[in-house]
């Protein structure tokens, strides 16, 4: 069995292939189609959704949650509450996995190995690779990581049994990242033409609009700064995400809020609240713009205009995207659930011997959202030169010739990037290595870097002296959430013997 697994920032989802060939939510053992992204610690029990999103607001200090914003971040830890242990992103993905998972496998009478799991495009090689190590902490075999808007593509496709030759824009608004793809879709063709994103940028943003409002209306009424009311600062943020769901079928909003013998009223109309979004809503604009342009396409050869994520129930968003585009954005597929329906799909498709559809020749065409590079020097001046493009098709590789920079030189000194940049200042090293080179090298020798993306979109580096033809080996990137074997043994037995419901 495997399946398809919307992991997100607020809610998640899982999906199969059915005996009839149909992708299908699995519900959880609530009974609910999606799973809030929340913890709560009672001992060493761990219980995940909607309970623990419930518990958040009073008992704050033994609940986690939002933790996707901080994968692939090492020096992200939190406190196991109820016990001296901290955690990082990639172990509170893991028990959120497991709750999934645990429940996918008692709705199916099955056991789950293989899964597909969906990542923000616009996630980097640290996210994606702590995504995966969260899966494994829990046995789980990785068939694919795919991206998010690519897989609402899956599901739109499969859906659609007349499929013409079409350009589809995905806007893809979640809890807390946002990602748009251009994607050309023929009879047996998914090919992403372009990417890009914001992976801080989600309806968590839209929440703190409405929060950082309430406290500076709070402060001005009542001298009293409710940052240091940690029950009041939860009990709002709950409050605030009750306002943003219920502006979107009324015309206003009291937001209550108490601390320190003070309460008070907020009232926010929808026109005010759009007022506070419309900063974030114009930075999804820019990178509308940006991703049309970079698939040479205008919005006029855009046939359709897919929503996913639970944060474009927003109404602004459709009547912004209208405005800007002149696209009435469509409304046929749950934003809640596409993703999850999509990796499930793409499950399916990896392995065609057990379940049969009616396009088994699909060609899902996926390309990478960041340039990757390496930092050299030119006259004392480093550079970060580019050696693959971005919306590049993956997998894919590149390679550029370097010249060492003095006679008998030992070593290189490997700086692998993410970003469009040619300031080192202005983009991301991912990971460093020192790479030995042949003995007695004259300067200016040609050293050739090949840089590639994975089916995955996880990065990897050779390098060649090319002067003898001879291989300098695969670099090692020491990236700073690299764990060895022995830890992630440990680890996973950590997770394993934590209950979770």
């Amino acid at each position: 069995m495997r399946v398809g697994i919307d992991l997100g920032t607020t809610n998640s989802a899982v999906a199969y292939m059915n005996e009839h060939g149909v992708a299908e939510i699995l519900t959880n053992c609530e009974g609910e189609r999606t799973t809030p992204s929340v913890i709560l610690m009672e001992g060493d029990k761990a219980i995940v959704g909607e309970v623990a999103k419930e518990a958040s607001v009073t008992q704050v200090d033994d609940t986690i949650q939002f933790v996707k914003r901080q994968m692939g971040n090492p020096s992200f830890k939190i406190p196991l509450p109820g016990s001296d242990k901290m955690i990082n992103a990639v172990e509170a993905s893991a028990i959120i996995l497991k709750k999934l998972v645990q429940d996918a496998e008692q709705e199916l009478s099955e056991e789950i190995h293989d899964v597909v799991i969906t990542v923000p495009a616009y996630f980097d090689d640290a996210k994606r690779n702590a995504t995966i190590e969260a899966a494994e902490m829990l046995g789980l075999n990785v068939l694919k990581i795919i991206n998010e808007p690519t897989s609402a593509a899956l599901a739109y496709y499969h859906l659609d049994n007349e499929m013409k030759d079409q350009n589809v824009a995905i806007y893809d608004l979640g809890g807390g990242t946002f990602d748009v793809s251009i994607v050309n879709i023929t009879n047996n063709e998914i090919k992403v033409l372009s990417t890009d994103g914001d992976s801080n940028l989600g309806g968590f943003d839209f929440d703190n609009a409405i929060v950082d409002h309430v406290i500076n209306v709070f402060e001005d009424e009542t001298g009293v700064d409710l940052y240091d009311d940690d029950d009041a600062m939860q009990e709002l943020r709950e409050n605030a995400e009750k306002c943003k769901r219920s502006l979107s079928r009324r015309a206003k909003y009291v937001v209550p809020v108490s601390s320190s013998g003070h309460s008070l009223k907020v009232e926010i109309t929808k026109d005010f609240f759009n007022e506070l979004i419309n900063p974030l809503l114009n930075r999804t604009k820019i990178v509308m713009e940006d991703t049309v342009r970079e698939a040479n396409l205008t919005w006029n050869d855009i046939d359709k205009v897919l929503l996913v994520g639970g944060s474009t129930r927003v109404p602004m968003i459709t009547e912004m995207i209208e405005s800007f585009t002149g696209i009435s954005p469509s409304k046929e597929l749950n934003p809640d659930e596409v993703v999850a329906l999509g990796a499930a799909v793409q499950a399916s498709l990896i392995d065609m011997g057990e379940i049969e559809t009616t396009r088994q020749n699909i060609i899902v065409k996926d390309v990478n959202s960041h340039s990757l590079g390496t930092i050299t020097t030119d006259e004392g001046i480093e550079i970060n030169a580019i050696i693959l493009h971005r919306n590049t098709e993956i997998p894919c590789s590149s390679s550029q010739v370097f010249y060492t920079v003095a006679d008998n030189q030992e070593a290189i000194r490997m700086r692998i990037t993410e970003g469009e940049d040619t300031d080192p200042e202005y983009v991301h090293i991912i990971g460093t290595s020192v790479l030995d080179l042949p003995p007695g090298l004259p300067a200016d020798s040609p050293i050739r870097i090949t840089i590639s993306y994975d089916k995955n979109g996880i990065v990897n580096v050779v390098a060649e002296d090319v002067t003898n033809n001879k291989d300098l080996g695969e670099m090692v990137i020491e990236r700073q959430s690299n764990i060895t074997q022995v830890e992630m043994e440990k680890k996973k037995e950590v997770i394993l013997a934590i209950e979770v419901e």
